[in-house]
């Protein structure tokens, strides 16, 4: 990176991508479509090439292969003409394919220069360690947002599952990998280990058809129910050569097999491949979720997985499971975990540690521009024995001008404040008219500070520098509060810091009719969020919501001048994967109009709706996580004395 990269650009501006304008005579296939609009998306985004730190180019350069239909001729020519290329200076390529059958040369048609080159399947010898990247295989039909889950529904130990190790791909009758996928059939035994595989491949097959064609044809189309079935019933899956998957496509799943094992059938993957880097290999621990063989010892391969403990088989499929979801199941984790590595190498200082990269929630959602010490995440508390701070900070929003000692907002702050928990007051001012002077304010044991807002909804998640606690209770001007519920509902939150701890609960559903997501605030059993209006969470995710989200979503909730707390618990819950918690309450939280364009609560709902529907849109899928539990403090409405029960003020009328 030091002689092959122009650091000096990425000073001024920080981590700033520009991508070449596209031009009409440009081919440009669906898969490298998909990759400029996640840069487009992306909060790295520059449309100013002055700013910009990386450069992406306008030319299709991901299938490299010269007898494809989708080949690009004269790069060479084309890159000399651009007065920022600079002999690729700064500047990020993307290929998935290169050379033909039978050889799978490396060869990409024109010169590179200095640019970083993102490549699927890479050989070793070819890898630049510290300056290329080695990025998943994946097919036009991988999901450009969201994707697919994985398949590990269930955890068992031990795993119940038919198979030990299946592989179900094409073998080549000649060529690069041809050697060890021909010899897949001596392990194969049909009882717990199967290998199926066909010689259909390319249009001379038949020229170097051997004697066991047939049958294997034969089993290939019809044992079983298809790779897919073979796969969800195996612990492990073969992935063989990596020329072979640089070419392996399944016509009817129309994705590679390392895939298929990786995270679909919740497999752990058999990787036999001598001298192939591994995707994100620089900050993927691959030790933890894959078994990498040595392809000459092939026969040793059975007793080898026989012998992993289930414990440990559980482990790996988990870790699969989550590397899936974190870095490859769509096209823009995929360039999201690509810009982050080479930003990762540009701002060392604040490079996250290879730990944030392999443990829940992944690199991608813990920004080192927040922090890069374990201990300042919500996440991390668990694995190391430790907890959140004791304290928090009570934030709240105000939108109307304090006229009267009874409004509810000051004895909100003189509730808040009595708390043994609370360690200072933030008040958010977000009204036109200015704020009452201090000796206005109610006294308070803990210091009370008001910030000036932009009157903006986004306001109340913003980073801000003077929240110096863990926690926060978020709080509308109009909630009521007693000092119990807010002691109990913080003692909840110390024990799942990671996850909104409120009061005021929602849902959602899907609307059949109207083929889109439904909001409803029904006092129902079950619910998805927990509404900001009184809610506990951890300050990290103001950070997120500022600097992860973009600031189209953030633009949509300030025009609106609402469903910034349903965009909270889209973002939490896309994060942790889980549900918010309900805590109990005396009250009912009655949603208000949060200003004069909002004036009617049939507007209002139907507006969050829509919102409802957008962010789903954005994030490529519904996060949001259906739950039933509410916690209760101990002997909570027993028939016992008053005097046994630690949150007694909670069951007063």
């Amino acid at each position: 990176m030091e002689t092959c990269f122009d650091f000096s650009r990425c000073e001024k501006h920080g981590f700033k991508v520009f991508v070449y304008p596209m031009e009409r005579e440009d081919p440009v296939s669906e898969s490298y479509l998909k990759i400029i609009t996640s840069i487009e998306e992306s909060r790295y985004y520059t449309s100013n090439p002055e700013e910009a730190c990386l450069f992406i180019l306008n030319i299709d350069t991901l299938d490299r292969d010269h007898l494809s239909i989708q080949y690009v001729h004269n790069i060479n020519d084309k890159i000399q003409g651009f007065p920022l290329w600079n002999d690729g200076r700064n500047h990020l390529i993307f290929n998935l394919y290169s050379g033909t059958w039978p050889n799978y040369t490396e060869d990409l048609g024109f010169d590179i220069g200095q640019a970083i080159l993102a490549k699927a399947s890479f050989y070793v010898e070819n890898f630049r360690p510290g300056f290329d990247i080695s990025i998943p295989l994946f097919s036009k039909e991988h999901p450009q947002k969201g994707g697919e889950r994985g398949w590990l529904y269930q955890n068992s130990v031990p795993p119940k599952k038919k198979y030990k190790l299946a592989f179900k791909g094409k073998r080549y009758l000649t060529g690069i990998g041809s050697d060890t996928r021909n010899a897949l059939h001596h392990i194969h035994n049909g009882k717990d280990i199967i290998s199926l595989t066909t010689c259909k491949h390319g249009k001379d097959w038949e020229k170097h058809k051997d004697t066991r064609c047939d049958k294997d044809n034969s089993d290939y189309e019809n044992v079983g129910v298809g790779v897919m079935s073979s796969l969800r019933n195996a612990q492990m899956g073969v992935t063989s050569l990596l020329h072979v998957m640089s070419s392996l496509w399944n016509a009817q799943l129309g994705v590679t097999s390392f895939d298929a094992v990786l995270v679909w059938a919740a497999c752990i993957p058999v990787l036999l491949s001598n001298g192939w880097e591994l995707p994100f290999s620089e900050v993927i621990d691959w030790s933890k979720s894959a078994i990498v063989g040595d392809e000459r010892l092939l026969l040793q391969i059975p007793s080898t997985v026989r012998c992993i403990p289930s414990d440990k088989i559980l482990a790996f499929q988990q870790q699969t499971q989550f590397l899936w979801e974190a870095y490859f199941s769509s096209v823009e984790k995929i360039v999201q975990t690509t810009l982050e590595i080479i930003k990762d190498r540009i701002f060392r200082r604040e490079s996250r540690p290879k730990f944030l990269w392999n443990t829940l929630p992944g690199g991608l959602l813990a920004l080192p521009e927040y922090s890069t010490h374990l201990g300042d995440f919500p996440f991390y508390h668990l694995q190391h024995g430790s907890s959140p701070s004791g304290k928090f900070t009570a934030f709240i929003r105000a939108v109307s001008p304090v006229v009267s000692l009874s409004q509810p907002i000051l004895k909100l702050i003189q509730t808040v404040s009595r708390s043994q928990h609370c360690a200072q007051i933030l008040v958010l001012w977000s009204c036109e008219k200015p704020p009452p002077p201090r000796g206005k304010w109610p006294q308070t044991a803990v210091p009370l500070t008001v910030i000036h807002g932009r009157r903006k909804v986004s306001d109340r998640f913003f980073p801000y520098s003077a929240i110096g606690t863990d926690a926060v209770l978020s709080l509308d001007e109009h909630t009521s509060l007693s000092t119990s519920e807010v002691d109990f509902a913080f003692v909840v939150w110390r024990s799942f810091p990671d996850r909104i701890v409120g009061f005021p609960m929602r849902s959602h559903f899907w609307d059949s009719n109207q083929s889109q997501w439904g909001y409803t605030s029904k006092w129902t059993n079950e619910f998805s969020m927990v509404l900001t209006a009184a809610a506990f969470y951890h300050r990290y995710y103001h950070s997120l919501f500022t600097n992860y989200l973009p600031a189209s979503l953030r633009s949509l909730i300030d025009q609106l001048s609402n469903c910034e707390d349903i965009l909270m618990n889209f973002l939490v819950s896309a994060v942790t994967k889980l549900p918010p918690i309900k805590v109990t309450q005396k009250k009912q939280h009655q949603e208000r109009s949060k200003s004069a364009a909002v004036s009617s609560g049939n507007l209002q709902f139907s507006q969050r709706q829509d919102c409802l529907n957008q962010f789903a849109a954005w994030f490529g899928y519904m996060p949001l996580v259906h739950s039933q539990l509410r916690l209760d403090p101990v002997l909570f409405k027993d028939q016992v004395s008053v005097l046994r029960k630690k949150y007694r003020h909670l069951e007063k009328p």
